[in-house]
């Protein structure tokens, strides 16, 4: 949840971004309504069991979004709206009853406050009195259909499919293979022995797995027989397709066994398609794979202990001559989305199934399943994985790719000086590897953090490890990676560091064109003719020309869509 702090903080951002470009899960803007009280109020209302529902937030009233500029964005509150009449018309509006927190951000803009909501976590379905209700989704307030209020049900606990029982005794169920391939991945994560060491009846009960002597269903998949599968769980099972075009398959296979088994024969079809290639660089001897193992173990898992099992649709995997994709049945729930899955709390929509898998140290709830393969494709110089929520289901897609050996070389030889790179530096360094330069609106998008955060990281990255440089002043503050950085990547990535050579040439070039219309009388350059003349995007114009700007060789003349640079003279060191 944003703090007073941070909104204040994000105001000034308003200058170069619409509030829209602010917002996320946790935070939205809202213009307050002058014209009628009645229907201000009802926004409030509206506003705090949306975010209820949504695991929480922040808005803020006052604050238009779709517009650029503090003093045009900001229209604030009137003084008369006092905040615990706010605070008594959702307790009163709210079922079950909702008290959020408000406070007051005084303002030098519109009517000189606004006004922030702290909606607090609960548990949800919340509706108005009426029965009506959202729930917050990224950034939007959607309808409380029956099947979100279905997902707020799982997302609570209140629902769990996996905990069904099934009928017949929990023996008749069970598969001794699919029970041996549990304790033997068990072990290799090193799950207590004593554990493993139970007989199949009493190792399933101690997980929950068995109730009253009935297996369940998150029973059924990870220890159930074929047969027993197909019966009770008909719409689960997996799909492993080799793909030559997007439309057409060159080879398939499809499987229902339980989980743990179903895992080793999925990756076991990858594989063959997936060899190991040694590079040897110097000391260093590198072994890998196109798709790293523990990505694929990783994505595997989450898609098995994820998907909804309600849903008739089996796991798909499409592996490509260039990527793999694989997709299981279940949008995100709980607030989790494709922007915020790096850092989001972990939900789980099969508690039961997590649990045990937990307990046999096959998963973990600590969030790192995700890093885990974000780290281990971008240490080797590739794209992270390219996740998607299509509502009814979720994919992820690995891009093939090169290794390149020189960033592996690196990683490696940070690791043997104590440092680890985390997660961060290598979204942020492997960012700067194709782009000249980055700022903290784009790192913190790339990292999903909040810019407070991503400063303090990237400040890190200058003074600390020396990989970066800062650049600009300012809100025009950006950063480049280091030249010596460069020089150890190697030549591999040498057209980004000529970027650099190529943005200092075009501000020389810029500024002799500008002298030269000065000399004959003629009007300066707009931004639109500084980018077809340099062939750099809008914010590399602007950044460049605001440089110049504070050395003092440049200056605007004109207004609005007027506005044009002009050279400024100088005099004796002086304009």
């Amino acid at each position: 949840m944003h703090t007073i702090a941070e909104i204040n903080l994000l105001l000034d951002d308003l200058d170069e971004l619409p509030a829209d470009d602010l917002e996320d899960q946790e935070l939205d803007f809202k213009e307050w309504n002058n014209r009628s009280r009645k229907d201000a109020v009802n926004l409030v209302v509206e506003m705090a069991i949306c975010m209820a529902n949504g695991g929480g937030g922040t808005v803020v009233f006052g604050v238009k979004d779709n517009v650029v500029g503090r003093k045009k964005a900001i229209i604030g509150v009137p003084d008369e709206i006092d905040l615990n009449r706010l605070k008594k018309a959702v307790y009163d509006s709210t079922d079950p009853k909702l008290t959020p927190g408000f406070e007051e951000l005084r303002v030098p803009e519109g009517a000189g406050r606004i006004i922030v909501m702290f909606v607090y976590p609960g548990l949800p379905p919340y509706t108005d009195t009426s029965g009506r209700g959202k729930i917050r989704i990224g950034k939007d307030c959607q309808p409380l259909t029956g099947t979100l209020r279905r997902r707020i049900m799982i997302e609570t606990g209140e629902t769990d499919y996996t905990a069904t029982k099934l009928s017949g005794s929990a023996e008749s169920h069970i598969s001794a293979a699919a029970m041996e391939h549990l304790r033997d991945f068990a072990r290799k994560e090193q799950a207590p022995e004593d554990l493993l060491e139970l007989s199949d009846i009493d190792l399933l009960s101690t997980l929950g797995l068995i109730a009253g002597n009935r297996l369940t269903l998150a029973g059924l998949l990870l220890a159930g027989k074929k047969s027993s599968i197909k019966t009770f769980l008909s719409g689960y099972g997996w799909t492993h397709l080799r793909m030559k075009s997007d439309t057409q398959y060159s080879d398939r296979m499809d499987g229902q066994e339980a989980l743990l088994v179903a895992l080793e024969r999925i990756t076991d079809r990858i594989m063959a398609d997936n060899p190991i290639t040694t590079v040897e660089q110097g000391l260093f001897h590198f072994e890998y794979r196109s798709y790293p193992e523990v990505a694929l173990r990783e994505a595997l898992m989450n898609a098995f202990c994820h998907s909804d099992y309600q849903i008739a649709a089996p796991l798909i995997i499409k592996q490509f001559p260039d990527k793999i994709e694989i997709s299981n049945a279940g949008g995100f729930i709980g607030g989790i989305s494709p922007d915020n899955i790096l850092h989001h709390m972990p939900v789980a929509r099969n508690p039961l199934l997590v649990e045990a898998m937990t307990r046999l140290r096959l998963i973990n709830r600590s969030n790192l399943g995700i890093p885990r393969m974000f780290t281990a494709m971008l240490i080797e110089g590739k794209e992270p994985p390219l996740i998607s929520d299509h509502g009814d289901s979720v994919s992820l897609i690995f891009m093939a790719g090169e290794m390149s050996v020189l960033f592996r070389m690196f990683v490696a030889e940070e690791g043997k000086k104590g440092r680890i790179l985390s997660l961060d530096h290598l979204l942020i360094i492997q960012y700067l590897l194709g782009h000249s330069e980055i700022d903290t609106t784009i790192a913190a998008r790339i990292c999903q953090r909040r810019k407070s955060e991503i400063r303090e990281i990237l400040s890190r990255m200058e003074s600390n490890f020396g990989y970066l440089e800062r650049c600009g002043t300012g809100r025009g503050t950006y950063w480049m990676l280091h030249q010596e950085l460069y020089r150890k990547i190697g030549t591999a990535h040498i057209s980004v560091w000529n970027r650099r050579i190529e943005r200092e040439t075009a501000k020389t070039r810029i500024l002799s064109i500008l002298k030269q219309r000065a000399k004959h009388g003629e009007s300066g350059l707009s931004n639109a003719e500084i980018r077809k003349i340099t062939r750099a995007s809008r914010d590399q114009v602007k950044r460049f020309m605001a440089e110049l700007r504070d050395e003092g060789s440049v200056n605007t003349s004109g207004k609005g869509a007027g506005t044009v640079w002009v050279y400024a003279r100088k005099e004796n060191g002086r304009k």
